[in-house]
């Protein structure tokens, strides 16, 4: 994924965002309440000029985009489409977006080389890691019961933030460098991260190679998970739910479901999902029944005005 050169004017088209709708719960009113999964508009729009590239969604019905032109992050409510900017970013890219039960929010940089931790209830920054120097492309990051790692798509490493008492934030990152099966070569490597069903290590898809990858997260050990012929080129987000993982490939427009085995040493494509809303879509978050994908529209030249959607489509 390239960087889009950021426009000027973005700026004012997010002052001008809608606030987003408080989350529901116990005090939400009946009308909102009443609101069934099925009512949440299954599009909508992101600010103008936004670029998204990563999705977050939870606790509840609350999404968050990264903009890959200014690292803005938008927040949206599920139920309405409608929403707000959380926070207008440091000027380089917010990729790759993960939240906690804790409400943090966890931001790959990209060519930023770094991470940041957003409190997802106000804005704030809590935490900004410098994760590389030189060239790099934070692109992912996955959460696991312990820590955080992000992957670069530059740099054969991973980059674990481990959390200490009670999910506390660590003081820095540890490198994990990669090695055994998986090869970087020109392009964008290691991409989208995922835990294995047995939770028990990781889940790297390398975008230029279409390969799919075990690694030992305290190792950094990858070996390649045998998929048969298939190829995932152009990976780009995971996701796995039970033992279902989602590969998003980009440029393809297409979201292929592979059934891996509990270990992930195998797998095969079970199906691909496809629509004609899908215009480069790169990541992929889940809400109910629903897969919510940000069109990225890496093919399509990037200005103040460009207009962005979400979509979202049936697991089926």
């Amino acid at each position: 994924m390239k960087v889009a050169v950021f426009l000027a004017g973005f700026l004012a088209v997010l002052a001008g965002a809608p606030a987003v709708a408080a989350e529901a719960g116990p005090g939400a009113s009946a009308a909102s309440a009443s609101l069934t999964k099925s009512a949440y508009p299954t599009e909508f729009s992101l600010p103008d000029g936004f670029q998204p590239e990563g999705i977050a969604i939870g606790p509840g019905p609350v999404a968050y985009f990264g903009s890959r032109a200014t690292g803005a992050i938008y927040q949206a409510d599920l139920r309405t489409g409608q929403g707000r900017i959380l926070n207008a970013g440091p000027g380089t890219p917010s990729l790759g977006l993960k939240v906690d039960a804790r409400g943090r929010l966890f931001v790959a940089g990209g060519t930023g080389g770094n991470a940041r931790v957003i409190d997802t209830r106000s804005g704030e920054v809590l935490a900004s890691y410098q994760l590389a120097t030189g060239t790099s492309f934070v692109n992912d990051v996955v959460l696991t019961h312990d820590a955080a790692y992000f992957t670069d798509s530059a740099n054969p490493v991973l980059y674990k933030l481990p959390f200490g008492r009670g999910g506390a934030l660590p003081g820095e990152a540890v490198k994990v460098p990669l090695s055994g099966d998986i090869v970087y070569t020109t392009g964008n490597n290691a991409n989208g991260i995922a835990p294995t069903p047995d939770h028990r290590a990781l889940l790297v898809v390398q975008s230029n190679t279409g390969k799919l990858f075990r690694v030992d997260p305290s190792t950094g050990v990858a070996t390649m998970v045998d998929i048969g012929a298939e190829s995932l080129v152009n990976g780009d987000g995971l996701l796995l739910e039970g033992r279902t993982l989602y590969v998003v490939q980009n440029r393809l427009n297409t979201v292929t479901a592979l059934d891996l085995a509990k270990d992930a040493a195998s797998g095969r494509v079970v199906r691909k999902l496809t629509d004609p809303r899908f215009d480069v879509p790169t990541t992929v978050a889940a809400f109910h029944d629903r897969l919510y994908l940000p069109n990225a529209r890496f093919t399509t030249p990037p200005t103040p005005t460009t207009p962005y959607t979400v979509v979202a489509i049936t697991r089926h």
